[in-house]
């Protein structure tokens, strides 16, 4: 049996932030579950960069089935976990069950994979203090006070936590990510 990866995130989560990890953990061999505050198709959404603006804009994305709803996991099934971002953080932060599920993973020093805006979750838990993180660059004063040193680069690996900034930066993520699960969790067979 495949070892299992849990993705946390709803609706306005980036589409690539959750689909490219999604993908591309699967065709590493793992079984990847998504979860959201209920089951139900979630609804993503698309930023871009756009000359002229001093921020990214914001479009409708792909749509795509939750697995199972937050209070639906248990954790200790999972052997690593990934916090994309969009608005989603936002409010899911806000989430009890969804903190339960966090908690378990960074108290038991399992492979996590952020970015973006993933961090304001990771945070609501008291998972960066001490830690260095990258995130979307508009957060480093939440990553600081979180107790977080934050860095501004594509990818900063901190023991079994991988952050980047935002979509651009996948292929570092990924291929960061993949180094830490191929040493604590690895696909055999």
């Amino acid at each position: 049996m495949a070892p299992k990866i849990l993705i946390v995130t709803g609706d306005a989560a980036e589409s690539l932030e959750v689909l490219y990890p999604y993908q591309r953990l699967r065709e590493e061999g793992y079984d990847v579950h998504i979860a959201a505050p209920t089951r139900k198709t979630l609804r993503f959404v698309v930023h871009d960069f756009e000359p002229g603006f001093d921020t990214y804009t914001e479009k409708p994305g792909y749509t795509w089935p939750a697995d199972l709803a937050f209070s639906e996991v248990d954790a200790g099934d999972y052997v690593a976990l990934v916090v994309p971002g969009g608005r989603a953080p936002e409010y899911l932060r806000n989430d009890t069950e969804l903190r339960k599920i966090l908690k378990a993973f960074f108290d038991s020093d399992r492979p996590v994979a952020q970015i973006c805006h993933g961090p304001l979750m990771t945070a609501a838990v008291d998972g960066l203090t001490g830690r260095q993180v990258t995130a979307y660059p508009a957060l480093e004063l939440d990553m600081q006070a979180a107790g977080a040193t934050f860095e501004d680069r594509e990818v900063v690996v901190d023991g079994t936590l991988v952050s980047s900034r935002a979509w651009p930066d996948h292929p570092a993520w990924m291929r960061e990510f993949l180094k830490v699960l191929r040493t604590k969790a690895p696909v055999t067979g």
